[in-house]
């Protein structure tokens, strides 16, 4: 069967390439919402090492996206039905290691071409069934939070059994989205979110408190926290973060940098803390994430307000506006309505 993936080839430029979907018992999708990740950004404006591009490009960009299916031989989905597609691809399995923190997985829209392709073929298992009645331009973007309820799971292990007070550095889409998670996860915790956007904190209306980073407190208030910054405001964010934890807190942490950041270990072996990473998610976050959305339909409600523009895409000029508006955009996720 022919398909055709539209393949980044050079900072800003897409081209399309015809491929050839052999016939298998895989599950065959059209991809129908896409939703656009700051990592697509990175390699769609070239910021990225040359090393890096040379080596990834070209390829078919996002790894965030929800489709209907087309066919199934297994007979797990129906024509039809409404799939989040999972980008992570493990080639192995380890007893310790989960399959997003396998070296040897490979991951759709990082290295190997994403869903910006008319037709996708995918193994029964790295699709997971959404219910029929979420938005479509909320289902798009599933796997940014299976990201966040991969770390709250994690951090559910981790913590100690004292989680009465979370703060939450970072008012940015992640920081939402793990807000959110937390205080459907343990409603009767106290969640603060700090950022440096007071407008974007006022969207945070389903937690308890919400302040700006200038005005942190100064003494030692949360048993826990998350760190969504990511970037240049890492440094800060973690600052802080072990200035106001509790001893023996964790803290989680989620959000990219590019660069090496200095960090206060001083205080970090004083006060005793754990912190640990959390990068993309696996299979199993989505069905925890899918289930969170039948049981809790208050939460996709709460999820649309990250809904920024909406793109129709018919043609690679489409796709380049929608990428173009995502680099202009204040807050909220682009999503792309594929046209394809």
């Amino acid at each position: 069967m022919l398909s055709c993936a539209y393949r980044l080839v050079a900072p800003r430029v897409f081209e399309p390439v015809q491929l050839n979907i052999p016939v298998s018992n895989e599950v065959l999708v059209r991809p129908t919402f896409l939703s656009i990740c700051n990592a697509d950004i990175r390699y769609y404006q070239g910021t990225r090492s040359a090393a890096v591009l040379a080596k990834k490009l070209p390829m078919a960009l996002i790894h965030e996206a929800v489709g209907l299916v087309v066919r199934d031989p297994s007979g797990t989905y129906s024509p039809g039905d409404k799939v989040a597609l999972v980008p992570n691809a493990p080639c192995s399995q380890d007893d310790c290691i989960a399959e997003n923190y396998l070296r040897t997985s490979k991951f759709c829209g990082s290295g190997y071409d994403g869903f910006m392709q008319e037709l996708v073929s995918l193994p029964v298992e790295r699709v997971v069934g959404l219910p029929s009645q979420l938005r479509d331009e909320v289902a798009a973007f599933t796997e940014l939070v299976s990201v966040a309820m991969h770390a709250v799971d994690r951090f559910d292990s981790i913590a100690h059994a004292r989680k009465e007070h979370i703060g939450v550095w970072g008012d940015g889409n992640l920081g939402f989205i793990v807000s959110l998670i937390l205080k459907t996860r343990y409603p009767n915790a106290q969640i603060c979110v700090f950022g440096r956007n007071e407008y974007k904190l006022n969207d945070f209306t389903f937690v308890d408190e919400t302040r700006l980073t200038c005005d942190a407190p100064k003494e030692c208030v949360f048993d826990h926290a998350f760190e969504c910054c990511g970037g240049e405001g890492s440094a800060a964010a973690i600052d802080q973060i072990i200035d106001t934890v509790k001893p023996e807190a964790t803290i989680s942490l989620l959000g990219v940098s590019e660069n090496p950041i200095l960090m206060n270990t001083r205080m970090v072996l004083e006060k005793g803390l754990r912190l640990f990473g959390s990068s993309r998610s696996g299979r199993a976050d989505f069905l925890t994430v899918a289930e969170m959305y039948r049981q809790h339909p208050e939460m996709p409600k709460y999820l649309e307000s990250l809904v920024g523009g909406v793109f129709e895409v018919e043609s690679v000029a489409d796709m380049v506006t929608a990428f173009e508006a995502d680099l202009r955009k204040s807050s909220g996720k682009t999503v792309m309505k594929w046209n394809i």
